[in-house]
């Protein structure tokens, strides 16, 4: 069983109960889930997560003081504290020194504000190039087991993806740089005899062109070793992750480089369909630089839309 179905029978069993008896005022205030940080709140969990920070237990989302104060909130860590330690055969340990506090009782602002830089989480938009996808993702994963005032809905739902511009400043970034490193690049480096450069032009076009495929599909990229497994996924493009794939663990001798080069061309040639499909861009040409510029004419804000092509990656 993976770690959200655990969480989620843990805080029915135990968490909700508590709740109803000991705070029943305040069920109506507090949201309960399991979201944030770790495997388990992707549903990417299996037997090997189990070797650290994996546990039972759920997050418990206090408001701000004016609504729960911090004497409450303290009954309530001691509260979560009291909870049965042992469950499904897996014990529930002390706050780790490292990783935070992942579960237990936390405040929505600090939470927020650890993710997002912002109390509520409510992003303007020239913040939205600061902040991280992993986080926003850490925010915007998981489940919700309990929310009836929607404090944590609402949120979720302002971040669930990137604004339409700010996805579009994005992909032309990407694929600009992606344009650079395949292509131009990866050819470039070989003929100057340096496989080694060659390869990381290939790490670098793959980064930037996995991005582009995340920002089509309209989902946040994950930390970067489930990259492949989210992609895999993906409804859009997901049939790319094995062209990524052989790009990145294959040598560069002389019997491989061709069909290398080939398969850059056919995950280009892949992207830019996507690209026309979704009328993103206008660009009638193989050239992924154009489809950058291209990508971003579309946007609609001129400040953003004029800003450095490379200004959101």
């Amino acid at each position: 069983m993976q770690g959200i179905e655990i969480a989620r029978q843990y805080f029915e069993q135990y968490g909700e109960p508590m709740l109803k008896k000991q705070f029943p005022e305040y069920v109506s205030k507090v949201a309960a889930g399991l979201i944030g940080a770790g495997s388990e709140c992707f549903g990417y969990d299996d037997e090997i997560s189990r070797d650290h920070d994996f546990e039972p237990g759920f997050c418990l989302f206090l408001p701000g003081e004016d609504v729960i104060d911090r004497r409450t909130a303290f009954l309530m860590e001691r509260a979560y504290a009291a909870l049965p330690r042992s469950f499904m055969g897996l014990e529930r340990g002390l706050m780790s020194p490292v990783g935070g506090n992942r579960r237990g009782v936390i405040r929505l602002s600090d939470f927020l504000s650890e993710k997002t830089g912002l109390p509520d989480g409510m992003i303007a938009k020239d913040a939205w190039f600061s902040i991280q996808e992993q986080y926003l993702l850490e925010v915007t994963n998981g489940e919700v087991f309990l929310d009836e005032s929607g404090i944590l809905g609402k949120v979720r739902e302002h971040l669930s993806f990137f604004p339409r511009d700010v996805m579009l400043k994005k992909t032309a970034g990407h694929l600009l740089l992606g344009a650079q490193s395949g292509p131009y690049n990866y050819e470039r480096c070989l003929r100057h005899g340096e496989k080694g450069s060659a390869q990381m032009c290939l790490y670098e076009y793959c980064d930037h062109m996995i991005s582009v495929i995340f920002l089509l599909n309209g989902r946040y990229r994950p930390y970067y070793k489930w990259v492949f497994r989210a992609m895999r996924e993906l409804p859009v493009l997901s049939t790319l992750c094995e062209s990524f794939e052989f790009l990145l663990t294959t040598d560069n001798e002389d019997p491989t480089v061709p069909v290398k080069q080939q398969v850059l061309e056919e995950i280009q040639g892949k992207v830019i369909e996507e690209l026309l499909e979704e009328d993103l861009s206008r660009a009638s040409c193989t050239d992924l630089e154009k489809h950058a510029y291209s990508v971003n004419d579309r946007i609609g804000d001129p400040v953003i839309r004029n800003r450095h092509i490379l200004s959101a990656v």
